[in-house]
């Protein structure tokens, strides 16, 4: 049937559709899909009576990918067009973006009521990537088929594939190698990975991979091609209106012509009675496998033939034992689970030791039911932000081994607590906590400077930030996220609210290289399209939105500014006026690389400084402040002074160990040509301290090693130079956490009065 304006009205307006009228239908323009970022005029959105998705013509997409990826994924529901559930689904040619390109082109195919058919095209150097998006009527997936083909010289060891980057929810890696975050397909279990969450499945499809990486969202093979060659990969995105993985299973058993046999049976509490929403999940091979949503006590689940051992649950109830199943060819099989245990509840209070002042907290379970299907139960917990110190959690009965930590290992000892959960009963935990350390009285102040709340792949809310910030005992909250200020309202209020200083940030997020910028202008608003931008462009928006600092994220990984400008695929090459270079929790293998990238810079005179930030998206899987920069700062504590400070190099990050100079980080010390000097430093660590190496001109000049598992240390190295130099230095804890200093400069200059003087 045709496609009136006032079908395409019903359709924007998520109005149910009489079944008549059940077409896959092609909208273009800004998409309906709620929370949808095709907002371009010239945007594509599919959508039939299962799912709809939107192909970013005009607007950007993020990270700096080339347009004609997949922006935007949602379940349809009795007519209704859900929320968007992918940042992007995109054909990566090599481990990373189709990048650089310099043309894409998107037609429609075929917009029949039957099926809709959409073709992409884009370059890679000389290799052209071709994608074929199909949308039939009544299916719940989209199926994508990617061609490569290469008009230049053969290409060896590309790993190409379709990836799956979620918005919100949470992640199922590829059954069998899940947990892993990167690595090949042997061992795995299937060939998918699902984002989910509990009214929502994406699930990516990928017969053709035979490695993974980013924890499975990206699904790739390894192959070489040649000149003249192509290759293809076809793949489906499957979309659901809840967390059920049954369709997955159901689709994985028709694509591979599996043989299949039925599982089903009940499912009740410890009172009798069924569980209303019960889960029950299948491992294979020991390992999670999938899992199936059940309702009023009931589940069914086909499975393709085999062995597996299954479980029951519920939110916050006990996990049943397991139980085995044989499952054969069109049979069915009962297996019912009785006598779950009803949820209990536990009041968690943190307080200081010496003076019962309540504390900000992070609690995490180290023993005890922690839930597959994440939707059921947290892992961690933190305390709230109204009620200091306080957080009532409800949770499954059982035996418990929690980890509650105030100020992430770098201010006071991690504290060990055990506890029985009961059924159907609230207890209270009041945990005393000894903060060992106060760097803020020594003018010593920090911040996370690399973390996301809730934008793009980010899964973080701004409360949320704030409490995990909190209880890391940061001093200053700071959000980046992907090139969005959305959040720095919301994080500024809540930080006055705590008297808090508030760092606003953002991620300036190109295809090769990522960038923060801060502190910015409240109220700003992104005027840039990193897809295009060169680094000039992203320096320029930097400032503009009132940043004085500008630092380079993550500068080796595969898309890092310096990779990108070693490689001269950087647009604009080597842009000298950024300020600091980070050290990146999620990078550590780069640590000594960007080490020596500033000792280099220290022996040319050029006055780069370190930052750090985890790079934290998720606060219940990363810790907040694992990794944080400490800045120097006499007077105020605003997000000015802290930025400014760690600019002029009075600064240093750190994994756990406290450093303090006696001449400070960033200064010139002027002595004369081969005159006695003394640096000296008090170190602190929770753990323990190992040994301090003193670094000069980018070589360990000296090393002190410290015996026994002293807390305090303070150690002086006596030095003399004939000339300017630098000393920085690294210090390292007993459980192998460093920290890693800025210079201290020293001018040695001869007097125009002494001999060789003019």
């Amino acid at each position: 049937m045709g496609f009136s304006r006032l079908a395409l009205s019903l359709c924007v307006l998520a109005l149910a559709l009489p079944a008549a009228q059940a077409d896959v239908m092609v909208i273009e323009g800004p998409t309906p899909i709620q929370d949808g970022e095709a907002k371009s005029a010239g945007d594509i959105t599919v959508v039939n009576e299962k799912l709809a998705f939107a192909l970013a013509v005009g607007s950007p997409v993020p990270y700096g990918v080339p347009r004609g990826a997949i922006i935007d994924v949602a379940p349809v529901a009795n007519g209704k067009i859900g929320r968007d559930c992918v940042v992007f689904a995109d054909f990566i040619p090599d481990n990373w973006s189709a990048w650089p390109n310099t043309f894409q082109h998107i037609k429609i195919l075929e917009r029949g009521s039957a099926q809709v058919v959409i073709r992409t095209e884009r370059d890679w150097g000389k290799v052209t990537i071709t994608s074929l998006y199909t949308l039939k009527s009544n299916a719940d997936a989209v199926q994508i088929r990617t061609t490569m083909t290469n008009d230049g010289p053969a290409l060896p060891g590309l790993l190409s594939g379709l990836t799956l980057w979620p918005k919100g929810g949470y992640l199922f890696g590829v059954p069998g190698v899940a947990g892993v975050a990167s690595g090949t397909m042997q061992g795995a279990l299937a060939d998918r990975v699902v984002a989910h969450d509990e009214h929502w499945t994406v699930a990516l499809h990928a017969p053709y991979a035979d490695h993974f990486s980013d924890g499975s969202m990206d699904m790739y093979r390894l192959h070489t091609l040649g000149t003249g060659r192509s290759q293809v990969f076809e793949a489906w995105l499957q979309v659901g209106s809840s967390g059920d993985l049954k369709p997955v299973i159901a689709a994985e058993i028709a694509h591979h012509r599996l043989t299949s046999g039925l599982v089903r049976g009940v499912i009740t509490g410890a009172d009798g009675k069924p569980v209303d929403s019960p889960v029950v999940v299948i491992e294979k091979q020991g390992k999670p496998y999938a899992w199936v949503l059940g309702g009023h006590g009931e589940y069914q689940l086909t499975l393709p033939v085999g062995d597996y051992n299954a479980y029951a649950t519920a939110k916050n109830y006990s996990q049943s034992a397991p139980a085995a199943l044989q499952v054969t060819k069109d049979a069915a099989i009962v297996r019912d689970f009785r006598n779950l245990q009803l949820p209990g509840s536990i009041r968690f209070a943190a307080a200081d030791s010496r003076n019962g002042k309540p504390m900000d907290a992070r609690i995490s379970i180290v023993e005890g039911q922690k839930p597959l299907v994440e939707f059921l139960g947290r892992k961690t917990f933190f305390t709230e932000l109204e009620r200091k110190g306080q957080v009532d959690v409800p949770i499954a009965p059982g035996d418990y081994s929690f980890t509650i930590s105030a100020g992430g290992g770098f201010l006071a000892d991690r504290k060990q607590l055990r506890l029985k959960v009961v059924p159907g009963h609230a207890q209270a935990a009041n945990i005393a906590l000894t903060p060992l350390f106060d760097p803020p009285a020594r003018h010593w102040y920090s911040a996370d400077l690399h973390h996301h709340a809730d934008q793009a792949e980010a899964v973080t809310p701004p409360a949320d930030l704030a409490r995990s910030q909190l209880a890391a005992g940061l001093d200053l909250l700071f959000v980046s996220d992907h090139d969005s200020t959305v959040n720095h309202g919301p994080l500024q209020a809540i930080a006055e609210r705590r008297g808090k200083g508030f760092i606003a940030g953002i991620e300036l997020s190109a295809s090769w290289g990522h960038f923060n910028a801060y502190p910015l202008k409240v109220g700003q608003k992104l005027a840039i399209d990193t897809a295009t931008a060169s680094i000039d462009d992203i320096i320029k928006e930097g400032r503009r939105q009132g940043a004085s600092v500008v630092q380079v994220n993550h500068p080796f990984i595969p898309y890092g500014y310096f990779t990108s400008v070693g490689a001269g695929v950087a647009p604009g090459g080597f842009n000298p006026t950024f300020d600091l270079i980070e050290i990146n929790a999620g990078a550590p293998a780069d640590d000594v690389k960007v080490l020596q990238t500033l000792w280099n810079f220290w022996n040319a005179g050029h006055h780069y400084y370190l930052s750090a930030g985890t790079d934290t998206h998720d606060v219940w899987h990363d810790e907040s402040g694992s990794v944080r920069a400490f800045a120097h700062i006499d007077g105020a504590v605003t997000a000015e002074t802290f930025a400014r400070s760690l600019k002029e190099g009075h600064g240093y990050v750190s994994f756990g160990p406290l450093v303090f100079p006696s001449v400070m980080f960033g200064d010139e010390l002027k002595v004369k040509p081969g005159e006695p000097f003394v640096l000296g430093f008090d170190l602190e660590s929770v753990a323990g301290l190992k040994q301090a190496e003193l670094i000069g001109g980018g070589r360990v000049l000296k090393t002190e090693t410290f015996s026994g598992t002293p807390h305090e240390v303070h150690v002086d190295f006596p030095l003399s130079t004939p000339r300017p130099a630098w000393y920085a230095l690294i210090v390292e804890d007993r459980e192998g956490h460093k920290a890693y200093t800025d210079p201290v400069w020293v001018d040695a200059i001869a007097s125009p009065f002494s001999p060789g003087g003019h």
